[in-house]
């Protein structure tokens, strides 16, 4: 009997062991770097943003560290004072930008198309990376959202009032398409089921666009979208604090706070 002897050789063992070693310091690396515990990985996909163009709101709710941005529109502009100029925009969005926790900001183009189109092309100029224009899916606002998106501008397609609109922000590649779901419902619509269909719209055309919700009354509607799979959001600082009116939360840490002040100790000496 024969005996067939296999010669290892020594450049193989050398290889093998070398991809060994890559390998096990690979895995090493990834168990270190994955940030488990990052602000960015634990919120996951979802986007908060504050619905107001009143600095004094920016200044006072974006420190809460749950806002993704802040959108504006030229009704709202109107409302705290502000001229709806691009120069007073970009203003607002130097501002806004330099705030701790705005990633964004959203303002609304105006005109008729060939004005609407160099409007848009002239807000996003001061940041096209963290500024979104906001054009009307009317007919003549979807050609221009085209033209804006084809020149780098990411778009918001905005007064949404038919989950059909969600087909048209999906087949252009808009960013966000935003549906006012109080005026739905002010107008006699289910908003709440609009809104849902949007979303079911663009999943089921497998696009990237958010459906951005958005003329929200109560943080009670807007659980109820997001325990349906919703995770975009714009809201009124209104809506922002009832979000903390929670009588039970309040008592509670009013309890922990005088339980701690009964059995703490001042180790601190005063001399």
């Amino acid at each position: 009997m024969s005996h067939l002897h296999l010669h290892r050789h020594p450049v193989n063992h050398v290889l093998v062991v070398l991809i060994i070693s890559l390998l096990m310091s690979t895995s090493q690396s990834l168990s270190v770097n994955r940030p488990y515990h990052a602000k960015e990985y634990v919120r996951g996909n979802n986007r908060l943003f504050l619905d107001t163009a009143v600095i004094d709101e920016w200044t006072e709710l974006l420190p809460l560290g749950i806002f993704h941005g802040i959108t504006t529109n030229p009704v709202l502009l109107e409302r705290a004072g502000h001229e709806c100029t691009v120069s007073s925009i970009h203003s607002l969005a130097t501002k806004a930008l330099e705030l701790p926790g705005c990633n964004e900001f959203m303002c609304q183009t105006w005109g008729d198309s060939d004005e609407m189109y160099t409007t848009g092309l002239e807000l996003s100029e001061l940041d096209r990376d963290r500024i979104v224009v906001k054009v009307p899916v009317t007919y003549e606002g979807t050609k221009v959202a085209t033209k804006l998106i084809e020149a780098g501008v990411r778009v918001c397609l905005t007064a949404c009032y038919s989950s059909n609109q969600a087909i048209i922000a999906a087949g252009i590649g808009a960013e966000y398409i935003a549906p006012y779901l109080g005026r739905m419902m002010d107008a006699g619509k289910d908003g709440t089921e609009e809104c849902k269909k949007m979303q079911a719209i663009v999943d089921g055309m497998e696009s990237k666009t958010r459906v951005l919700v958005a003329s929200i009354r109560s943080a009670n509607t807007m659980a109820d979208l997001t325990s349906s799979g919703m995770n975009t959001f714009t809201f009124s600082p209104e809506v922002a604090r009832e979000l903390f009116e929670e009588e039970l939360t309040s008592s509670a840490a009013v309890d922990f706070n005088e339980a701690a002040l009964r059995c703490g100790t001042d180790d601190t000496t005063v001399e």
